[in-house]
């Protein structure tokens, strides 16, 4: 077990720039006050930063941080936890949708740093991406038709 504390630093400055981000998104795109949500958040960052940490501490664990990230809000959330209700009472001020941007802007720099990697790949890799997006589209599709279809509303 080791921990970088260089490395962590770098983790905690990074989560706090993406909750900063993620508080303003959320302000401007779904008019959610900055300071109501800020509790929340910093619980958001904590269980991402343990998370990140838990990952480096235990290398050769192959079991990514988000899944760690997500055990610990499950059991913190679980109802017969003592957190539970101020768990739930802080994060949910935090619109999770309004997590999504800077997600994506992180995973598209991401995937733009290694543009020249992608161009190495087979054409194949083309087809399978095509058949999940078709996929994830006629699942998605199926599922709200079901469930829209039980509660009557079409």
């Amino acid at each position: 077990m080791s921990l970088n504390f260089d490395r962590s630093l770098e983790y905690l400055k990074m989560l706090i720039i993406v909750g900063i981000l993620i508080l303003i998104g959320q302000r401007f795109g779904y008019g959610i006050a900055i300071m109501p949500a800020l509790p929340g958040m910093v619980i958001v960052i904590l269980i991402s930063f343990l998370a990140l940490t838990i990952k480096d501490s235990f290398p050769d664990l192959k079991f990514p941080a988000f899944a760690w990230a997500s055990l610990t809000a499950l059991i913190l959330s679980m109802p017969f936890m003592p957190t539970a209700d101020l768990f739930l009472k802080y994060t949910n001020e935090v619109n999770f949708l309004g997590t999504t941007t800077p997600i994506l802007a992180f995973a598209g720099i991401s995937v733009g740093n290694k543009i020249e990697k992608l161009k190495k790949l087979s054409w194949k890799v083309f087809i399978v991406a095509i058949a999940v997006f078709i996929g994830t589209y006629f699942g998605s599709a199926i599922v709200a038709h079901i469930v829209l279809k039980v509660q009557g509303i079409i």
